[in-house]
């Protein structure tokens, strides 16, 4: 019987490992792991998860002390299928690293806030907010102002990095000082300064125009929009607080 050669055979074990690892990155935006976990590196580093997995420990409603019913688990996702109220954080950020895998149903709608306070009857009267969307299906997806990726209203993100509705997103938000980043599948959307002279010349030209206070807190709760038609599933939601 013919042998095939073991240099041959690890040769071509290797080349499926790094193919199925290609498609998973390709699918994710990042390299493969299982989900909702540290790895021990992630850990010396300072990251800590904000969802487990298993329960909705780290969240409650925007303005109350417990979580909307519409908000759940469900196969390791923090997800919810229909209109929801808001939810935040437990506890407040200032300088943070926040990184975390979304999809929505299609036409879907959501968002990331950061910085956000209380003070108001929304969230997204105090804090920016990184959005999430079916940019093919919804009609937000028509201006790159308002497509996925892009500081809501304010700064538009370019077009081509975004995974179809119904497929895994990775997304990274970075806020230090008054420096923010928004990262989508590994590639840099938007990069802004808050207070600076074109960051409040857009405000001031936006709906954002009418609050005061619009992203002006040094630190404040992350916020995860849920007021709109769609499903929207998110797993591996880490956060790094930086100095």
């Amino acid at each position: 019987m013919h042998r095939r050669p073991i240099a041959l055979t690890i040769a071509t074990a290797s080349l499926l490992l790094a193919v199925a690892t290609a498609q998973s990155q390709q699918q994710t935006g990042k390299p493969a792991a299982a989900p909702n976990t540290l790895t021990a590196a992630e850990q010396k580093a300072g990251w800590k998860l904000l969802f487990d997995g298993t329960t909705t420990t780290g969240w409650r409603g925007y303005k109350s002390q417990s979580l909307p019913a519409e908000w759940h688990v469900e196969n390791g996702t923090l997800t919810k299928s229909k209109p929801a109220h808001d939810i935040v954080s437990t506890d407040k950020y200032g300088n943070f690293d926040l990184q975390l895998d979304w999809k929505l149903a299609p036409k879907g709608n959501a968002g990331v806030f950061y910085r956000g306070t209380e003070e108001y009857d929304a969230i997204y009267w105090s804090a920016p907010e990184y959005q999430l969307l079916d940019d093919k299906g919804h009609p937000d997806g028509k201006s790159r102002l308002t497509s996925a990726g892009s500081d809501y209203a304010l700064y538009p993100a370019p077009k081509g990095h975004l995974h179809p509705a119904g497929h895994w997103n990775h997304s990274r938000i970075v806020v230090n000082g008054n420096h923010v980043e928004h990262w989508l599948n590994g590639h840099r959307m938007v990069t802004y300064t808050l207070g600076s002279k074109d960051w409040t010349a857009r405000v001031k030209k936006s709906k954002f125009a009418d609050y005061p206070n619009y992203g002006k807190a040094s630190e404040g709760y992350l916020a995860i929009q849920g007021d709109h038609d769609g499903a929207l599933w998110l797993r591996n939601i880490k956060i790094k607080v930086l100095p």
